[in-house]
C-alpha cells in the first residue's frame, strides 16, 4: 500500500511537471515502504539522498519554466523551493547526525511537504503555464 497515492487531486496537468512529482511521490513511497518493513534507517539515508538530488532536479526545472514564460510570482515560488530544500536537507543533516530515525512524523512531514506544495503553488504556476499553452 502506497503512503500516497497518485490522483488527479495533485496532478497539475504539465506533463514534464507532473511526472516529476510522481518521482518524487516514488521515493516518498520507497521510504514509507521500508520504514513499515522495518528497514527505514537502512534506507533512509540513501532515499533522502535520492530525495534532495532529484528535488534539486525538479526545482531547476520549474524555475527554468517560470523564468521562460515569465511567471509573475516567481520571487515566492523560488523561495518556497529553497525553504523546501533547506528543510529536507536538514532532515538529511539529522539522520547523518543520529539524532533522527524514521517515523510515522517524518513520514507525514514528507508527506505534507511535497502535497502542500503542490496544491499550493505548483497549481497556480501550472494554471499559469497552460494559459500559454504548455501542457
Amino acid at each position: 500500500m502506497a503512503f500516497i497515492d497518485w490522483s488527479s487531486k495533485i496532478a497539475v496537468n504539465v506533463t514534464e511537471i507532473d511526472k516529476q512529482h510522481k518521482k518524487l511521490v516514488d521515493i516518498v513511497n520507497e521510504l514509507y515502504s521500508a520504514m513499515t518493513g522495518g528497514k527505514g534507517a537502512a534506507v533512509m539515508g540513501k532515499v533522502l539522498t535520492e530525495l534532495i538530488d532529484y528535488t534539486k532536479y525538479h526545482f531547476a526545472t520549474e524555475e527554468k519554466m517560470i523564468v521562460q514564460y515569465k511567471y509573475s510570482d516567481n520571487n515566492t515560488h523560488k523561495s518556497e523551493h529553497d525553504k523546501l530544500t533547506k528543510q529536507v536537507l536538514d532532515l538529511k543533516k539529522q539522520f547523518d547526525e543520529g539524532k533522527m530515525v524514521v517515523t510515522v512524523e517524518v513520514m507525514n512531514f514528507l508527506k505534507n511537504w511535497l502535497g502542500e506544495h503542490i496544491l499550493n503553488k505548483d497549481k497556480l504556476l501550472a494554471a499559469f503555464l497552460n494559459q500559454k499553452g504548455i501542457t
